[in-house]
């Protein structure tokens, strides 16, 4: 039994599981919005589990895709696949284990989304090989998290919104602006090593404004969700927080000084989520 529960913990610290938080608050997000209240448990579950799937099952496949790159690179040299702490077939493994509950979630939840799965397991693996050719691969990134809230409302609803829409350009620009902030601290190893990225690309200064200016236009368009949702003061205090918080995030770095990246990128933004949902939520639910 101990050894079965370290295994999962190694394999949850591989696919960084705690980062699920990036992407499930933006699919109940879409959920709430789309039933215009509480969910039924039945699609809230099956989402909850899509979700996990899709999320973990890519970063697992991101990791086998770049076990060569990060075993070159000092600070991604001693992750588990680069170190031999677990090996590939058992990250492939786990990649189809993860994808089989998302396809298996999307046989419960709507028919469309089984005729979309291919398009979705596609996007979620191609993101892994874009930084080998271009610099826009932060984008990729976020355009493939943005899955989550799409294809909850399709899930739910059958079909599209411009309201969805606009909820996954919001999560696309949020995750590239600190997907590029976390990215600067391997600007000299990706220019020695040819990997593409907005830092490698433009240098640590523009990188730093580029990142700035996506996540401007994240907090335009929460503002522009008024006209497509029945959102009020409350979801507005979310928005205000959320702003102070990603001030907060680009203050933390400059290109002088690269010391607070995890924290900018990753510890404030997996407060943004979570925040963002709740202050929606409740604004649904009492008003």
């Amino acid at each position: 039994m101990n050894l079965i529960w370290k295994k999962l913990k190694t394999y949850s610290a591989l696919v960084m599981f705690e980062h699920t938080a990036f992407a499930l608050p933006f699919a109940y997000l879409a959920l709430f919005l789309a039933a215009e209240g509480w969910p039924s448990f039945y699609n809230f579950f099956w989402v909850t589990i899509a979700m996990i799937g899709a999320r973990n099952g890519a970063n697992a496949w991101n990791r086998l895709a770049d076990m060569k790159i990060d075993k070159k690179n000092p600070r991604t040299a001693e992750r588990h696949l680069p170190s031999g702490e677990v090996s590939p077939r058992e990250v492939l493994g786990l990649t189809v284990f993860c994808f089989g509950l998302l396809v298996l979630a999307a046989f419960k939840l709507n028919s469309i989304c089984v005729y979309l799965l291919p398009v979705a397991i596609f996007i979620v693996v191609f993101y892994s090989y874009t930084k080998r050719f271009t610099w826009m691969c932060h984008l990729f990134l976020g355009a493939a998290d943005a899955l989550a809230p799409v294809g909850t409302w399709i899930a739910v609803t059958g079909g599209l919104s411009w309201g969805v829409l606009i909820i996954g350009l919001i999560q696309a620009l949020w995750i590239a602006g600190f997907d590029v902030i976390y990215g600067t601290q391997d600007y000299e190893f990706d220019i020695k090593e040819g990997v593409h990225s907005i830092p490698a690309r433009f240098g640590v200064k523009k990188a730093l404004k580029i990142a700035q200016s996506f996540h401007f236009l994240t907090i335009v368009l929460l503002i522009s969700l008024y006209f497509f949702f029945p959102l009020g003061s409350i979801y507005f205090i979310g928005i205000f927080l959320i702003t102070i918080l990603l001030i907060h995030e680009h203050k933390l770095v400059s290109p002088d000084d690269l010391s607070q990246v995890k924290i900018a990128s990753y510890s404030i933004n997996q407060i943004i989520g979570p925040l963002l949902f709740l202050t929606t939520m409740l604004d649904i639910i009492i008003f």
